[in-house]
């Protein structure tokens, strides 16, 4: 049977094309791919969309398969000789050299099996070539009985999902907010003394300072951060070793402890055995979360693109409190017009994560008995949130925090027109008195001091004690004199 397979290889390979043979029967496969006949008759099967898994999840494919093979090699369920071959094909998809050979869509069978088998098969037939044999031999690695020793789709795509999902915020999600959070938290130290009008309800307050303002959104994605930092555990509990429905069954029952320590020592992750097997395939509430969580920070990031859109609108018409960085993009009819092109990334970004919260949502919902069968699409979603929110965020702190200036004639223009200063005079005389000399000024368009001064209520001298704004932006800092 080898020397037929062979044999019908060789043929193939002169006609662009390879025969292989399963269980279901003979198929043709281009003979220069590693997949085999159940990835081939997948990609003819689900013709759907273009989405495709992203490297992070193919990487985490190379590393799970790299510690199945060590693992079963070190408890004695794989042979030795096949160890070393297997572990070397899928190192060379952990590297992102085999991504080529992973074509089939997202939109596949609900519990990953066919992006499993994928894996398998690339394995064994490059395993296969390492030890001298041709594309489609199956022999000595076999696809199922060698490189899936010991497993199932049903707990291997879950553990490959949390694998990507917990390398994806700890390697780049987590570092991107950092450098967020430092380029704001910078901002608000240098700009700390800078007195400006408040805002709420889009409408004149009292005085706060620009540094306020910026500690305030860096607190936001601290908070952010900490959040994810939260849910790590739960991503680093992993339902390796529940092959088939979560009992375990064909599998060594040191396995899922021997896995787990493995692609804890190659990842960095401290990865432990779910000491539920049947929670971690028949839901993905982790996942879930985490998505929930990236949900917030992205409500987070679209205040701060909005808020710093908001203060650098202008530049004569609008707030224009702040500078927005030219970044060599223009109108294509308005000649030199600045626009906040990365305040409008980051939110588009924002509204895409916000998107895929239901769609997570939703997949997580549609957990039955002992199995969760919208596996891949979560996964896609979670991985586009993280990674979309990571490089949104690191551009962002890059090519708009760092380069924001204060319009200081601006802020000083605007702050000296508020009415809404007169909020210091209340604790001297009265919030009624207060509200006339408000009202006043701005009906005659005057100054709050020079309307005080006519109504009676407050002397010139006694105004410019109590109305400083500096001593404003802080609590108690308007009741002495």
């Amino acid at each position: 049977m080898a020397e037929e397979t062979r044999t019908e290889t060789a043929r193939g390979s002169a006609s662009g094309t390879r025969s292989e043979t399963d269980s279901l029967g003979t198929i043709d496969i281009p003979a220069d791919r590693y997949w085999g006949p159940q990835t081939e008759r997948a990609r003819r099967l689900f013709r759907i969309g273009t989405e495709r898994f992203p490297p992070g999840l193919i990487r985490a494919v190379g590393l799970h398969k790299w510690a199945c093979a060590e693992a079963n090699g070190r408890l004695g369920e794989l042979p030795a000789e096949l160890v070393d071959p297997i572990k070397q094909a899928a190192q060379e998809i952990a590297d992102g050299a085999r991504d080529a050979e992973f074509p089939l869509p997202v939109w596949q069978t609900g519990s990953g099996t066919q992006t499993n088998m994928n894996a398998n098969e690339v394995i064994s037939n490059r395993a296969n070539e390492i030890l001298g044999q041709p594309l489609g031999s199956r022999k000595p690695v076999h696809p199922n009985d060698h490189v899936n020793r010991g497993q199932s789709s049903n707990d291997n795509f879950p553990t490959m999902m949390h694998i990507a999902a917990a390398e994806a915020v700890e390697g780049r999600l987590l570092p991107a907010l950092g450098r967020l959070h430092a380029a704001l938290w910078q901002r608000s130290e240098e700009w700390a003394g800078i007195v400006k009008i408040g805002r709420t309800h889009m409408m004149d307050a009292v005085p706060v300072t620009l540094g306020q303002e910026f500690a305030a959104w860096a607190r936001q994605v601290e908070l952010g951060q900490e959040r994810l930092r939260g849910v790590m555990p739960r991503l680093l509990s992993l339902p390796q070793g529940g092959t088939a429905v979560g009992t375990g069954l064909n599998r060594h029952p040191d396995f899922d402890t021997a896995f787990c320590e493995i692609v804890a020592g190659r990842s960095g992750l401290a990865f432990t055995p779910n000491p539920n097997k049947f929670e971690g395939m028949g839901a993905h509430d982790a996942l879930v979360e985490l998505q929930g969580v990236m949900n917030v920070v992205a409500v987070s990031l679209n205040k701060l693109g909005n808020d710093i859109r908001l203060l650098g609108s202008g530049p004569r018409s609008g707030l224009a409190e702040l500078i927005v960085p030219a970044d060599g993009l223009s109108s294509s009819i308005m000649p030199g017009k600045t626009n906040p092109t990365q305040a409008e990334a980051l939110t588009m970004v924002c509204a895409q994560v916000m998107g895929n919260t239901t769609t997570v949502t939703i997949g997580g919902a549609q957990s039955f008995l002992e199995l969760n069968v919208f596996k891949p699409v979560i996964i896609q979603a979670v991985l586009q949130s993280a990674t979309l929110l990571a490089d949104a965020a690191g551009s962002f702190a890059e090519n708009m925090v760092a380069k924001l200036e204060p319009n200081h004639e601006r802020l000083a223009e605007n702050m000296a027109k508020s009415l809404m200063l007169v909020t210091a005079l209340n604790p001297h005389i009265g919030y009624d008195k207060a509200v006339r000399i408000g009202k006043k000024a701005l009906a005659e368009n005057l100054t709050l001091r020079d309307a005080a001064q006519q109504l009676g209520f407050v002397s010139p001298e006694d105004f410019d004690r109590w109305v400083r704004p500096e001593q404003m932006v802080a609590p108690g800092a308007s009741l002495g004199d």
